[in-house]
């Protein structure tokens, strides 16, 4: 089985999603020695914001690009084959102005692609990632879950869920820690119940 392991928080040893994403991965390790991880940190290795000029070169001759282009390409590539060899994804992903990360976005950028990861059909759109499992540890300053009256807001795990969705993968669980913002006990009782969230669903129910 690969993990494949993604943090986006910026504020390093300071972000719960970086603790959260640990400590899922860590239980999953515990049950599943065997399995191999593949770690990837988007705020220390930062993948390029998708524009044009890489859209474009996708399918080009390397030969005549740019050099900083083919290196971002490359890296699009990499992204893209650790994501389709994974069996299962854990993603930190805070919510930043009632959204995820730009660097997370980045990242997903470069796996919704045409033909490799959904297609369009005359029936609609088929995801052809299916039989993934996505595990997300999601962070919020405020509370935006169940009958909050700002849940509108929430274009964190709703923009996630729809994304995955997207590209077939339906097997979709959310470890969450809100209200950080709030105050030092606010913010300690979301993460002590998040942490004993994990503890509870050992290995999230992952298929052998």
């Amino acid at each position: 089985m690969n993990i494949l392991h993604i943090d986006s928080g910026i504020l390093g040893e300071h972000s719960v999603s970086r603790q959260l994403t640990a400590a899922i991965v860590a239980g999953i390790k515990a049950e599943r020695p065997e399995d191999a991880i593949v770690y990837r940190d988007l705020a220390a290795n930062p993948l390029a914001h998708l524009n044009g000029a890489q859209l474009m070169a996708g399918s080009a001759n390397p030969e005549g690009l740019d050099a900083a282009l083919v290196s971002d390409l490359e890296a699009a590539r990499l992204s893209l084959e650790d994501f389709l060899a994974a069996d299962v994804v854990v993603i930190g992903a805070p919510m930043y102005n009632f959204t995820v990360p730009s660097q997370l976005k980045a990242w997903l950028d470069r796996i919704l692609v045409a033909g490799r990861t959904f297609r369009y059909t005359e029936s609609g759109v088929e995801g052809l990632a299916k039989g993934k499992k996505v595990i997300v540890a999601s962070t919020r300053g405020g509370h935006y879950s169940g009958a909050s009256p700002i849940s509108a807001w929430d274009h964190q795990e709703t923009y996630l869920q729809t994304v995955f969705g997207f590209i077939g993968i339906t097997d979709i669980e959310i470890v969450r820690a809100e209200g950080l913002a709030i105050s030092p006990d606010s913010k300690e009782a979301a993460i002590r119940d998040a942490q004993a969230a994990i503890a509870g669903r050992r290995h999230f129910d992952i298929a052998a």
